[in-house]
């Protein structure tokens, strides 16, 4: 984010005179109990907020402060520790706006600058939970399966180099050897990514990578540490310059790096936590015993729809999700697409009314104030499809019931791979394979039998000659017609 010039910087020694509402709690009490490898915007706009509240809700439990780490990049650290880790959270939808300073995180650690910081950090008694949110990609895994890829270079360099790790799961894999080693107990390791059963995930895929590193820390982590599945729930655009101004007059300090978020924010977790957990009640989080009906309400009505709009509105020059869904036949679409081929696949969610959840995301992704990017969720789209839209087609294919409008929507993921949108205009794949899956967008055959990410998908004709019969119509259509009459 860019430097504010001439105005006083936000900081701990001003939280007294603030005009929004700041910690209410004693943030020089506070320890790190809480380690979060990624700490982006997602996190900062929503685990962290639910940890504040705990903070605030409690006020003789202080071992919640975070411990944030930037696997590679300064930026978050650079912008957030001149100002003691303090930021703001701007909440915000067509009715207003609300600011608060968020003060949980005490401290962010540069993992490529000091990787055996982090590694101690890991290891410090004080821990107990190390969350994560790395994105899909940073798994490491195959998204069709779930498994660890062991054939990924960063995966490669982890297995052989002992002091310096680029991966989340290297990290992880020597901080716990090294907890082991000092004698101290398991800790809790939480994803907030959108994985299917992202505890289970993570779980596989770090066993897979400690039984190839060191197979007695495998054994112990098995036997002692403990990984929930969680689903998140907050629609977090990506700060903006005009974001940082406006905060930065409305606080009458300059906060270098503010996040925004929608009022909404839901956070389904399972109770399984090694050595305790801050009373993440206070800030409305559920916990449960299962949390995969949720996961997959999440990310098949939400995530599901986003990533359909994405696509759409990538290829047409729609630029941003409130744009997308102001146009008549892609709402009609999406509602559609949610009602009759993604709510059906749902399993039972008990004291949920599924059609009011549904019928709650249009006014969601219509929210004008927060300008959520089409690019910016079209991103990693071979991390995100699996569970988005390849995992509930598979089961309709199964029961033998029509995946059109969802076939349309995996249609547009690979007709967005050939680069350029319907104007002629050329725009990056950010994506870890792409180099691999954009040599095949244009064959149908081809890419659905790409199987780290379409699975055995790939050996159904229905599914192939569907998929393929969509492609052609957005290719001879256009985006607006093609889902005019899907």
């Amino acid at each position: 984010m860019g430097m504010d010039t001439g105005r006083e910087r936000l900081h701990p020694s001003r939280l007294n005179a603030l005009a929004v509402r700041g910690p209410r709690y004693r943030r020089e009490a506070l320890r790190g109990g809480i380690v979060h490898l990624g700490i982006g915007a997602f996190h900062r706009a929503h685990q962290a907020v639910v940890t504040e509240d705990a903070l605030e809700a409690d006020a003789e439990d202080r071992r919640w402060g975070i411990v944030g780490v930037s696997l590679r990049r300064p930026d978050t650290r650079d912008a957030l520790m001149p100002q003691g880790g303090l930021y703001t959270l701007v909440v915000r939808d067509g009715a207003g706006v609300s600011l608060r300073v968020v003060g949980a995180v005490i401290d962010v650690l540069v993992a490529a600058e000091a990787p055996d910081a982090v590694i101690d950090r890991i290891a410090h008694p004080d821990t107990r939970i190390v969350s994560l949110t790395i994105t899909e990609k940073g798994y490491c895994h195959d998204p069709g399966t779930g498994a660890l890829n062991p054939h990924d270079p960063d995966i490669a360099h982890d297995l052989r180099h002992e002091v310096a790790p680029v991966t989340a799961l290297g990290y992880l894999a020597r901080g716990l050897q090294r907890r082991r080693e000092r004698g101290l107990g398991p800790v809790t390791l939480l994803s907030c990514d959108n994985l299917a059963s992202n505890g289970d995930t993570l779980r596989g895929v770090l066993l897979a990578f400690t039984e190839r590193y060191d197979p007695a820390l495998r054994a112990w982590i098995d036997a002692h540490c403990a990984f929930p599945n969680s689903m998140v729930d907050r629609i977090v655009p990506k700060t903006t310059e005009e974001d940082v101004a406006r905060v930065s007059s409305a606080l009458g300090l300059h906060d270098a790096w503010p996040v925004a978020g929608e009022p909404f924010l839901q956070w389904v977790v399972e109770d399984r936590f090694a050595a305790g957990r801050p009373h993440w009640e206070a800030g409305g989080a559920q916990f449960v015993d299962d949390a995969q009906p949720f996961e997959r309400l999440k990310h098949r009505l939400v995530n599901g729809s986003q990533s359909m709009m994405a696509y759409f509105g990538v290829m047409a020059g729609w630029s941003t999700t409130d744009r997308v869904i102001a146009q008549p036949p892609v709402r009609t679409f999406i509602h559609e697409a949610m009602r009759h081929e993604l709510q059906p696949t749902l399993p039972p969610l008990p004291g949920l009314d599924v059609d009011a959840y549904r019928d709650s995301l249009l006014p969601r992704f219509e929210n004008p104030a927060l300008g959520h990017r089409t690019r910016q969720i079209a991103m990693d789209g071979s991390q995100k499809i699996p569970q988005r839209l390849l995992a509930p087609i598979a089961e309709r294919l199964a029961r033998g019931e029509p995946f059109d409008r969802l076939a349309l929507g995996v249609a547009a993921w690979i007709h967005f791979l050939r680069g350029y949108d319907e104007r002629g205009e050329a725009y990056p794949i950010e994506d870890p394979m792409a180099a691999a899956l954009r040599p095949l967008a244009g064959d149908v055959a081809r890419i659905t039998g790409f199987v780290p990410v379409f699975g055995d998908l790939g050996t159904s004709a229905i599914f192939v000659e569907t998929v393929g019969r969509q492609l052609a119509r957005l290719r001879q259509l256009g985006t607006l017609a093609a889902v005019t009459a899907p």
